[in-house]
């Protein structure tokens, strides 16, 4: 049987996570899906080697380094990561 206060927890998590536009929770859900693909604590030069990934997601945006640290500073502020040291991140249960 799951735990109340867990599940209330985790569903908070993941309703943060919606925002006003399409093209703002896209990117969100792109950087955190590239994030799941790394360990639990990873560094921002590994985030910057999924850049050609979501450059190709996202063509029209000319600046993706500048946009993934904006998404990740989202996904800190959502609860989702956590910022360690500057360029390190760890992610959250």
């Amino acid at each position: 049987m799951l735990d109340k206060d867990e599940v209330c927890r985790k569903y908070n998590k993941v309703y943060a996570l919606q925002s006003r536009s399409i093209e703002s929770r896209g990117w969100l859900f792109d950087v955190l899906q590239c994030t799941e693909k790394l360990s639990s604590t990873f560094t921002l030069e590994q985030m910057y080697s999924f850049v050609d990934q979501l450059k190709a997601r996202h063509p029209r945006n000319n600046n993706v380094e500048a946009k993934i640290r904006q998404q990740l500073q989202m996904l800190r502020d959502k609860g989702l990561i956590e910022f360690l040291t500057p360029g390190v991140y760890r992610k959250t249960n």
